[in-house]
């Protein structure tokens, strides 16, 4: 299994915090269109499930904005990714396609409500560890520009931070050429149901990712 931990001080200030990792060998398409039938099947019960001005009272969305107001972010500026997401969807943009790999990632983020990465692993080194940005880090966004990343919870390898429960890094991004993939679902009230969701980002990347050698594990 890929070597992820979480920093002493991440884990002191954000004590539930627990990540949930999928690792697999994996064929990238650009679209996939059984997959988005699956997607749209759940973004029209999305669509009639919550409302915009209650997403903050949302369990899941709760725990990560009270993470990020302790490590000194404000949670309305940086959002998590499954509530950038779910606000997208509510506001009637819809749901971007990207690749099936970052679809998938998506949609895991999506029914989980759940922030959740996915990274190319050819382009990060292990061990990597979920720690707290620092003072003056950044690093280049996919399809956006420098993002201030201090205080927030960041991944980072020998070579520097590269993805985060906000927004990831073009280094680390999914790419046509990727092989090898690992998709992290971020949990800020501990364990809960991450074990639901890492089989069901197994079963998601079998089915439409040709997903092989896939690996599951829990860490806090």
């Amino acid at each position: 299994m890929v070597a992820v931990s979480i920093n002493r001080e991440l884990k002191k200030t954000v004590p539930d915090l627990a990540l949930g990792c999928v690792s697999a060998a994996v064929e990238v398409e650009q679209h996939s269109q059984a997959l988005w039938r699956e997607i749209e099947l759940h973004l029209m019960q999305v669509a009639t499930s919550f409302n915009s001005d209650a997403i903050g009272s949302i369990p899941q969305i709760a725990a990560m904005r009270s993470a990020y107001r302790s490590l000194g972010k404000d949670p309305s500026r940086y959002r998590g990714s499954a509530e950038a997401l779910l606000r997208r969807i509510l506001s009637g943009k819809g749901l971007y396609q990207v690749n099936n790999v970052v679809d998938i990632n998506n949609l895991i983020s999506l029914e989980s409500l759940l922030p959740a990465g996915s990274y190319d692993l050819f382009n990060v080194s292990t061990p990597m560890e979920l720690r707290v940005g620092r003072s003056g880090e950044t690093y280049k966004g996919i399809g956006k520009e420098q993002i201030n990343i201090e205080n927030l919870p960041v991944f980072a390898d020998e070579h520097g931070p590269f993805g985060s429960p906000t927004s990831d890094s073009e280094r680390a991004m999914i790419r046509p050429e990727t092989r090898k993939v690992l998709l992290v679902i971020f949990s800020f009230a501990g364990f809960g149901e991450l074990d639901k969701w890492m089989d069901r980002a197994a079963v998601l990347l079998r089915s439409y990712a040709a997903g092989q050698s896939i690996e599951c594990n829990k860490i806090a």
